[in-house]
């Protein structure tokens, strides 16, 4: 139902960048043409004024062509003189810019952003602000949506709009200030580094930087593993499988040590979205949070998906946010979020027949929606 918005949205962007192209391009038009043309005229009204005073006898041929000589040479230092005030304009606006990006301070997402040193195991009392984060794996708490985590479960959350889910990811994944809990403790006070290192937040656009495929993989994970390369190569099988990119690898002309651009554009979407969700699943945090990990695949690449990344993720605490009756079937547990709040949760089967917003949210795409009570048998029958 939005595409037409957003394609008329794009339309109208896209001509006001046309606009202010050629407003641009106008102004460095008559730049350049004010380069070329101030040294020529110069040259040329000189000229001319010198040889009306050579025909009137004031001044003589060889003084015209002197004259002449040292005008022509002028013109290169004025031209340099033109061309400098051209750049130093763009040069000052670089410059701007620059400055602006080395200003810019990291987000306030609340609380200390590192550990404190420890003597013998006892925290430094210096750092009263920082809290020490759960020894084991523990519940997620966001009393914004009143939504909890069980630890060691595949928890899916359903939202009418995507922007909440967003919102909720950057709050349990400590990228804004809030008051979630982790095992009771407040995120905040937590040092951000343990954060980071102990819950991933996993978006389905996040960057891909240019490097080989193996690499790629490997960017979020300690690689010096006691078995060396063969225990990573392993590893990386496994996630692959896991996402479903087998094929990917198998199409490569250098298979994991094929060199990837940036942002990897020489993949499709669907196969962009499958390598970060494997770069996601090796890294192995503690706490994986997906957001729509499988939006851009097939339906029957996406049952795949779904069925083995419940068997890669078993026992440790995974939050799938997301909409495909799919990925929602394979959950342990559902949570139907709502004008910002946790509505309703219970299994998938459970919230088709008992909520009716939630049924017409994951079925809203199904030329039949009766067919999306079925989505795990579907899930099954597509899985080999």
């Amino acid at each position: 139902g939005g595409r037409d918005l957003f394609a008329r949205r794009y339309a109208a962007r896209s001509r006001d960048l046309l606009a202010e192209g050629y407003r641009v391009g106008a102004v460095n038009s008559w730049i350049d043409a004010a380069t070329v043309a101030i040294p020529g005229l110069f040259l040329a009204a000189v000229v001319w004024l010198t040889a009306r005073m050579a025909v009137t006898g004031d001044v003589t041929i060889g003084e015209l062509v002197a004259v002449y000589g040292y005008v022509a040479t002028l013109i290169v230092p004025v031209w340099f003189l033109l061309e400098g005030s051209h750049q130093l304009i763009r040069g000052r606006v670089a410059a701007r810019r620059i400055v602006d990006l080395l200003k810019l301070n990291p987000d306030d997402v609340g609380g200390p952003r590192s550990a404190p040193d420890r003597q013998d195991g006892i925290p430094d009392r210096r750092r009263p602000d920082v809290v020490a984060a759960p020894e084991h794996p523990a519940d997620l708490h966001d009393p914004v949506t009143g939504l909890t985590v069980p630890v060691g479960r595949l928890i899916g959350v359903a939202a009418d709009e995507p922007s909440a889910a967003l919102a909720l990811a950057d709050r349990l994944g400590r990228y804004v200030a809030s008051e979630s809990t982790w095992g009771g403790v407040p995120l905040t006070g937590i040092a951000l580094d343990e954060v980071r290192a102990r819950i991933l937040v996993a978006d389905h656009d996040s960057y891909l930087f240019p490097g080989t495929l193996r690499d790629i993989l490997l960017s979020r994970t300690d690689s010096d593993d006691a078995d060396g390369p063969r225990a990573d190569d392993d590893r990386i099988t496994a996630a692959l499988r896991a996402a479903s990119a087998e094929d990917i690898v198998e199409a490569l002309p250098d298979g994991l040590d094929t060199v990837i651009d940036a942002r990897a554009r020489t993949l499709s979407g669907g196969q962009r979205q499958r390598v970060r969700l494997a770069r996601a699943l090796l890294a192995e945090p503690e706490v994986l949070i997906l957001v729509d990990p499988t939006s851009a695949v097939d339906a029957h690449t996406e049952a795949r998906i779904a069925e083995r990344l419940r068997v890669a993720r078993a026992g440790r605490t995974t939050v799938v946010l997301a909409t495909s009756p799919l990925l929602l079937s394979r959950t342990d547990l559902v949570a139907h979020l709502r004008t910002g709040r946790i509505v309703a949760t219970g299994t998938h089967t459970d919230l088709l027949d008992q909520d009716p917003g939630y049924r017409h949210l994951v079925a809203r795409d199904s030329a039949d929606p009766d067919l999306d009570r079925d989505a795990d048998a579907d899930a099954e029958g597509a899985y080999p």
